[in-house]
């Protein structure tokens, strides 16, 4: 059983990294020799791929491949692999089984604050969302065409070792925005790793939200984080006066619970289900750092 990782980057790996505990074989593209030589040093055979064309050698990784893992996000010219594989995964894949779409939970917009499942209407207000909704499905109809089931993470905000509150304490980057009743999901990485080997091993399609039990305000895990390094949290800054770039700003219209009950239901389980059991664990083992 083989697995390539099409964008093997901070997520990529923790997936890779779940998929080699079962025993699989991994695989991953980056597009730099740098970042090739990064893959080898996490035990990932590494590609080279620049989202224009495949190579000879992953032409021929991809003839052994049974699951693969999107990761890429889309561009300026849409989803790069999809443009290369449309109408050619069973010839291009003969052995392929199951196919896993990094989404996010962005598709879904603004909801002022209520629940959202899998089942809400996507009302993104973003264009990179707007894109992310139209890959998902066209994903799915490549797979239908294909007879591979195709599942669709909507994943909410990343975090784990290496990127969390704590290193932004660390660096004294850290701040505490305040915006009145927002709050946001995030998702530990090994999370994402476990979630995506859950759903290739029952060969199951669909969109599954892979996200935290507990939605909350974003100050909030950095009042806990400096609570645990044992220093004082930054001053809270109100939302409407504080510098922050277009982007960033961006990621505050948009207000929501994410439901994860879809995937629970089906016997997952997070092994860091909130934001203070797994600040808890990184601190404790000492691991923030990455």
């Amino acid at each position: 059983m083989t697995v390539m990782i099409f964008g093997c980057g901070y997520s990529g790996k923790a997936i890779a990294k779940a998929f080699a505990e079962k025993g699989f074989s991994v695989a991953g593209t980056v597009r730099t020799p740098e970042g090739a030589e990064a893959l080898s040093s996490h035990h990932i055979k590494p590609y080279i791929f620049d989202g224009t064309a495949f190579g000879p050698g992953l032409l021929a990784e991809l003839q052994n491949v049974t699951h693969l893992v999107q990761s890429i996000p889309p561009g300026k010219e849409h989803d790069p692999l999809l443009k290369l594989v449309s109408g050619r995964l069973a010839a291009l894949c003969p052995k392929l089984e199951w196919i896993g779409y990094l989404s996010t939970v962005g598709v879904y917009g603004d909801h002022g604050g209520d629940w959202v499942t899998e089942e809400t209407p996507g009302s993104p207000i973003l264009g990179r969302s707007i894109e992310r909704v139209d890959t998902e499905e066209t994903w799915a109809e490549q797979g239908r065409t294909a007879s591979i089931p195709v599942a669709a993470l909507r994943l909410s905000g990343i975090y784990g070792p290496g990127r969390n509150a704590f290193v932004n304490l660390d660096r004294g980057t850290a701040r505490r925005i305040i915006k009145k009743d927002q709050v946001f999901n995030r998702i530990r990485v090994e999370d994402i790793g476990s979630a995506a080997v859950f759903l290739a091993e029952r060969n199951l399609a669909g969109i599954y939200n892979v996200t935290d039990d507990e939605p909350c305000a974003p100050q909030d895990v950095i009042a806990e984080a400096a609570r645990l390094m044992g220093v004082e949290p930054p001053a809270e800054v109100a939302f409407e006066t504080a510098e922050m770039t277009p982007m960033a700003r961006s990621f505050y219209g948009a207000n929501k619970r994410v439901s994860n009950e879809k995937i629970r239901a089906l016997g997952f389980q997070f092994a860091f289900p909130n934001y203070r059991i797994s600040l808890a664990q990184m601190w404790s083992e000492n691991t923030w750092r990455g």
